[in-house]
This record gives structure tokens, sequence and C-alpha cells, in this order.
């Protein structure tokens, strides 16, 4: 008689299953793109830090940062779907081994990218130092200095 239970939960359960299944390889699919979109980000942000677009580089970060927070917030919901489903198929295995591969690639170029941030950073204070301390430059700041306090004592009523 449990053995007659079990067979009538049976296609029901298996039915519940599939529409998770479906559900999570959805949201995998949108968490794909999502690393696609976040590795070209990164892609162009590199270039924009090897040129030295300080705003470009700002617009990438500011691109990088709503991305993982989608990436974040699909992951969420898929734990528990996966939880609940306690298996896996095949076309999700797929998806997440290139799931695994993609965030691998973002994890390095991201890696990649901070390394050459660092390496413009201090290139930008070293030529700010450099400046500072340029004999041409430091006598134009004091010409001006100079010269603006000079200006303050003209009588100009004449």
């Amino acid at each position: 008689m449990s053995g007659g239970g079990s067979a009538q939960i049976a296609p029901q359960f298996t039915a519940q299953n599939a529409a998770i299944l479906s559900r999570i390889k959805d949201l995998l699919n949108q968490q794909r793109q999502l690393l696609r979109d976040y590795l070209t980000a990164l892609e162009k942000q590199q270039t924009a830090i090897e040129s030295g677009g300080g705003e470009e580089i700002l617009a990438y970060i500011e691109i990088e940062e709503r991305i993982i927070a989608g990436i974040f917030s699909i992951q969420k919901v898929i734990d528990p779907l996966e939880s609940a489903v306690g298996q896996v198929i095949d076309d999700i295995s797929a998806l997440k081994s290139e799931l695994e591969v993609l965030k691998n690639r973002a994890m390095g170029q991201s890696e990649h990218n901070k390394r050459l941030l660092s390496a413009r950073m201090e290139d930008i204070g070293a030529e700010i130092g450099a400046l500072r301390n340029n004999p041409l430059a430091i006598a134009a700041r004091r010409s001006l200095y100079h010269s603006a306090g000079a200006a303050s004592l003209i009588d100009i009523e004449g």
C-alpha cells in the first residue's frame, strides 16, 4: 500500500523537480550572460587603465559593481533551488562547469586590472612628485606667489 502511495507522489515530485530544474537552468543562463558581460567590462576597464582615462576607469568600476551584484543576487536564488531538487542533470552540470570557468577568468582578469591600476596610480604619484620637485615648477609657483603679492601693493586709484 505504501508502494502505491509513493507511485502517486512520484509524478508530482518529478513535475516539481522538472520545474525547479528548468528555473535553475534559466538562472544559470542569466548568470552566464552576466559573467560574460563582466569579462567584457573588465577587458574594457583594462584598456582604460592602460590609456589612463580616469573617468572611463570609474565608469567601468560602477558597471563592474552592478554586474557583480546581479551575479550574487541570482546565486542567492539558485542555491536554495538546488537544495530543494537534490540532483543535478547533465545540462545543468555543463552550465555550472562553464560558469566556473567564466568565474575563474573573471577573477583572473579582475586581479590583473587591480595590478595595472595600482601600477598606474604609482606612476601618477611619481609624476606628481616629480612635478612638485621640478625647479622650473618651483620657480613658477614662487613667481606667481610673489607677483600676486606685488599686485596687491599697487595703487590703482592713482
